[in-house]
């Protein structure tokens, strides 16, 4: 059995989605977000920098949400191209900017205060950043709108999924936030989060971490 541990709504969420999808046994173990558990020597066994999400396999923890979806992937065939098939290379360009830029862009959003260096900084820094993720989110509509089976409205796969709760933080911005975007801004994107969340896999893990139904496409809180 699997153990992932992870933060309510955090990136944990991908990973309980595709977990429900491949119908393997697993615990999740969500986090009190105001607790000292991830602090404490267990967790930090786990995870060095006790952070979220950390999956208990029997390979052993594995940390980052890339590497968890990637050994997921490779673990449990169907979730995304194999290692040595013709559209690995172009699934894996990607699956690892989904993973480099726009994840990490959408971290220093909503932590930039860990990266402006000064309050006096943070307007510019948001501006940047925020533009910095209209032009990563223009790229990954384009490749989504070209329909690679590996990213395919109503495919379970590992980088829709992604994809679809990426959308979810982005759609969470608040109306006055420089990074508020409307979903109409990228259609293919949209359509892709709507046709995963009305998954049994994503309804499940909707209704685990008391998300609401329209987890990706229209996030409440």
């Amino acid at each position: 059995m699997y153990i992932l541990h992870a933060l309510p709504d955090s990136a944990g969420l991908v990973v309980d989605c595709l977990l429900r999808e491949m119908s393997v046994p697993f615990r999740l173990h969500l986090i009190d977000r105001a607790s000292s558990e991830r602090d404490d020597a267990p967790y930090r066994a786990l995870h060095p920098e006790g952070k979220v999400p950390v999956l208990e396999t029997p390979d052993g923890p594995i940390f980052e949400t890339g590497a968890i979806l990637l050994w997921l992937g490779e673990r449990h065939p169907g979730f995304c191209p194999s290692p040595g098939s013709h559209d690995r290379a172009a699934f894996l360009k990607w699956f690892v900017y989904t993973n480099n830029a726009l994840h990490t862009t959408l971290m220093e959003l909503f932590y930039p205060e860990r990266h402006a260096g000064s309050p006096e900084a943070l307007p510019a820094f948001l501006a940047t950043a925020a533009g910095r993720m209209s032009g990563q989110l223009a790229l990954l509509e384009t490749m989504v709108a070209s329909h690679p089976d590996w990213c395919a409205p109503g495919r379970p796969t590992i980088l829709g999924y992604y994809l679809s709760m990426l959308l979810r933080w982005i759609l969470s911005f608040e109306e006055s936030h420089p990074a508020n975007r409307s979903g109409d801004s990228f259609p293919a994107l949209l359509a892709l989060a709507r046709s995963l969340e009305t998954r049994p896999a994503a309804l499940a893990a909707a209704e685990a971490e008391e998300l609401g139904p329209t987890i990706f496409s229209a996030p409440t809180y």
